[in-house]
């Protein structure tokens, strides 16, 4: 299948898909990862994943659950617990738990109300079933707070990497309907409204002020770029948008980039912020059992590459000597559908 380069600054993008413009340019050297990450989103237990051999096949230091990681819908703890239970015993994942650290964070349908945000009844139970799913320990502080929101740090001899798991459901105030037929939602007013509420942001707003990372890894469940489709993302809430982008640039954390899910469909999203160094870039993954395989297309003013809609899972390579983050789109047979290069 023919490959196509395209060429923002420093940023470079292999597709795998076929496009009429193919920009001749020298490809940047893969560099060797001293540090590997791989996530992905939108999970049905009782569906064929095919995919855990190939996460595994790239060696991660890391998994991370982007949201959707089960579909329960439901506010019956019990029926909650009983569909985790099904996916920790799905061979394929039961082998990557068993070999690689898991982290991450949830979304609508593992919080248990599709859509939902801070109106949900059972928000306190259902954390502490998640906090179960990713072997939090009873004892954890995380277990007396509010949110599923966390810190993990991982220091290596070459550098540092900060992920920052965010918790986009637990504080998310109301959603406003669309006016139109083509939208579910539209943004709300601006100033109205919070996606992360103020306890979470008081504590992003730390974290990333204090922060000698190499590299500042956000988690969100839905996309924060990406903002003209009509669903559920960051977009719904301009000011919370304008307020981390404002963050990035006040606490000059090095490296700082989105990893997000959601959508069934992966694309990078890529803005050039005023005051940031590099470009801000929000590689969404989605999904691993289902996709949007009916996607004709869709506005997105942030989008470089292509829109890729089969089963697929993101990995991220770090290199501290070069500052090259390579970020690759994977399908099944180990396959990279798309790729984004990027030195910081």
């Amino acid at each position: 299948m023919e490959k196509n380069i395209f060429i923002l600054g420093l940023l470079v993008i292999v597709s795998a898909c076929k496009t009429s413009d193919v920009v001749e340019q020298k490809p940047v050297a893969v560099s060797e990862s001293d540090f590997t990450i791989a996530f992905g989103s939108c999970n049905k237990h009782d569906e064929v994943n095919p995919l855990w051999d190939d996460v595994l096949a790239t060696n991660p230091n890391i998994w991370i659950w982007g949201g959707d990681n089960i579909y329960a819908d439901t506010d019956d703890m019990e029926e909650l617990r009983g569909v985790y239970e099904a996916q920790n015993n799905v061979p394929g994942y039961k082998t990557l738990r068993q070999t690689v650290p898991v982290i991450g964070t949830w979304d609508d349908h593992d919080y248990g109300l599709n859509d939902g945000g801070v109106e949900f009844k059972a928000k306190k139970e259902s954390e502490q079933e998640f906090l179960d799913f990713m072997g939090v320990a009873k004892d954890s502080p995380r277990r007396t707070r509010e949110g599923v929101y966390a810190v993990h740090n991982y220091s290596l001899p070459e550098g540092k990497i900060k992920v920052l798991v965010l918790d986009t459901r637990y504080f998310r105030t109301a959603l406003t309907p669309s006016t139109t037929k083509e939208r579910r939602v539209q943004p709300n007013v601006y100033g109205e409204g919070t996606i992360l509420g103020e306890q979470q942001w008081k504590w992003l707003t730390e974290e990333l002020t204090n922060s000698d990372a190499d590299f500042n890894i956000l988690v969100s469940s839905v996309q924060y770029l990406s903002n003209k489709h009509g669903f559920e993302g960051w977009g719904n809430f301009p000011h919370e948008v304008d307020k981390l982008k404002r963050l990035l640039k006040e606490s000059k954390a090095k490296g700082a980039m989105i990893l997000s899910g959601d959508r069934h469909i992966s694309e990078f999203s890529v803005d050039n912020v005023n005051g940031i160094e590099y470009p801000l870039i929000d590689f969404t993954s989605s999904g691993l059992t289902h996709t949007y395989t009916g996607f004709s297309g869709e506005e997105n003013p942030y989008r470089v590459g292509e829109v890729i809609f089969v089963k697929s899972f993101g990995v991220l390579d770090f290199n501290f000597k070069t500052k090259i983050v390579n970020f690759k789109m994977i399908g099944d047979n180990g396959k990279v559908l798309e790729q984004l290069r990027q030195k910081y």
